[in-house]
């Protein structure tokens, strides 16, 4: 696929490289997912505005805060502020009629948007229907791209069983999840036809939950216990098909240790304080992603969505590596836990951020987050009941001045605890 780009008034250049189409697993052979772009650089630029758009699904605020809580973290020197603009039972029309006062007025410099969920209706494919999501979705990116935005066009996810609380839904769960699946191929073609990203959020969801249901069984359900809304496994999903969307590369920094000299270098967000006899003390400004641990058969465990995807290994990597090693082996101590490693694997590098599932900098990570969670409640509030309820009727502007100022305040408290962390490694020969 040749390099694309965007007819704008400044033309902005989308890094895009082809890969296959995606190999299913025999069972899902009659899901025909055509073969998606994915970005080669990270399309996120130090201090974008990012705008996360979508249905009740963004609404849950669950995919958005991982997301929002990864760049903070994970990715502090870009600097990107973040907005989430889900809205319960929307389809691509309803934005639409809101997208210029809700989020344009923001002026985001590069979006994402989840629908399709709610436009296929949730019948058996009807050609009409993705005609008229088609065009819905083409008119969001086009106006999104005139106002000088990048964008990143999502795909709807599965569904886990037809919900019974849509009563017009017909067809089979089958029957559904391949509408869905034509669903995201017209996403696709939008996001190809305008020359923009794409996050492939049908596919890692589908087959992680073929892969589930066969090992834990079919209560286990990644689109949620209502067929439609996603738990916490479901969401992580989500925002590594979004993270992946926006060219995130995984590299978190890399600590390197000469057991011969007892120096230490660090590149990528991290800083040496002191070094020797095996331990390196360390200020981290990248913190790699942490969550609370959760059982690995739980579909409302971020811990199970980890182990289903490749998430550590593309999006979450703080490499540790040896060189000059003595020993065959090493215990390596990070925080209260120790993994032996032999000289091998640390001469090549190991993932910290994998291998140590709770570790000095999870803690740190864990404030980033409740902040941003109560930054996104807000914004919900701020639009759904306040911009457009009767304060917004009587004052519209005077409504966004005035929540602008309490929205301040919550981007104020992530800041205060996006802090560097100081935080020690030791690596020392087994016995």
């Amino acid at each position: 696929m040749t390099r694309l780009s965007w007819i704008l008034p400044i033309v902005f250049a989308l890094p895009l490289t082809a890969r296959e189409a995606p190999t299913l697993p025999p069972e899902l052979s009659d899901y025909v997912l055509d073969a998606a772009p994915e970005a080669k650089e990270p399309l996120l630029k130090k201090g974008d505005r990012l705008a996360i758009i979508g249905d009740s699904i963004t609404e849950q605020k669950r995919y958005s805060v991982i997301v929002e809580t990864y760049i903070t973290g994970c990715l502090p020197e870009l600097e990107v502020s973040v907005r989430q603009y889900g809205w319960s039972g929307e389809r691509a029309e309803g934005f639409i009629k809101r997208m210029e006062n809700d989020v344009l007025r923001f002026k985001p410099t590069i979006a994402t948007s989840c629908y399709g969920m709610n436009d296929f209706r949730y019948v058996p494919f009807d050609q009409k229907i993705a005609d008229e999501y088609r065009r819905n979705q083409t008119t969001i990116v086009q106006a999104f791209k005139k106002a000088g935005s990048r964008f990143v066009v999502g795909s709807p996810g599965i569904i886990d069983s037809v919900p019974h609380w849509v009563k017009t839904a017909s067809g089979t769960k089958k029957d559904l999840n391949l509408s869905l699946s034509k669903f995201r191929n017209v996403a696709l073609e939008v996001a190809k036809a305008e020359d923009v990203g794409f996050a492939d959020v049908y596919q890692p969801m589908l087959i992680a939950n073929q892969v589930a249901q066969k090992k834990y069984g079919g209560t286990f359900m990644v689109a949620g216990k209502d067929g439609v809304h996603p738990l916490w496994a479901g969401h992580t999903i989500m925002a590594y098909a979004f993270l992946k969307g926006l060219g995130v590369d995984g590299d978190l920094g890399t600590i390197t240790y000469d057991e011969t000299s007892g120096k230490a270098i660090a590149v990528n967000g991290h800083e040496i304080l002191s070094s020797g006899d095996g331990k390196v003390t360390v200020r981290s400004t990248k913190l790699p992603f942490a969550c609370a641990l959760k059982e690995l058969n739980s579909d409302d465990s971020i811990t199970a969505a980890r182990a289903l995807i490749p998430f550590d290994d593309e999006l979450n990597r703080l490499t540790l590596k040896l060189n000059k090693p003595k020993a065959a082996s090493y215990d390596v101590t990070w925080g209260e836990t120790t993994k032996r490693y032999t000289a091998a694997e640390l001469t090549t590098g190991v993932n910290l951020a994998k291998d140590f599932p709770v570790h000095p900098l999870s803690a740190p990570f864990r404030k980033i987050w409740e902040a941003v969670t109560d930054k996104q409640a807000y914004e919900t509030e701020q639009i759904k009941k306040l911009v457009h309820g009767a304060e917004g009727k009587a004052d519209m502007e005077g409504t966004f001045e005035k929540t602008e100022k309490v929205r301040a305040e919550k981007v104020a408290a992530i800041a205060a605890v996006k802090q560097p962390v100081e935080h020690s490694i030791v690596i020392k020969a087994a016995n």
